[in-house]
């Protein structure tokens, strides 16, 4: 089975916006689940631990994790955010493959 990590937007001006993002993340997880991967979503692994460590280590810790996958899959919204930015050019490094849903 390979494993596939979701990368988008989790950051938002509000907690609505971070659940709102958290929300439309899982619905991509969802579909690749069904598709028959096993799946890797951090917006649902660290969901609202936001201020208990620093951004920096959510963000290297998800680039660790990105390493053991097969794909990754970017979400709409992805250029927003710069953790995904980050994430997609990781990919592109490492020779990952890179499915984008929907590009924007």
């Amino acid at each position: 089975m390979k494993v596939a990590y979701i990368a988008g937007p989790y950051r938002g001006k509000t907690e609505s916006d971070v659940v709102a993002n958290i929300r439309h993340a899982e619905k991509y997880a969802i579909k690749y689940w069904r598709l028959g991967y096993a799946v890797i979503c951090p917006h649902k692994n660290t969901a609202l631990f936001g201020g208990l460590a620093p951004d920096e280590v959510w963000l290297k810790g998800d680039l660790e994790i990105l390493k053991r996958c097969d794909v990754v899959v970017m979400i709409p919204g992805w250029r927003a955010s710069f953790g995904a930015m980050d994430e997609e050019e990781f990919a592109r490094k490492v020779g990952l493959n890179i499915i984008y849903e929907n590009s924007d």
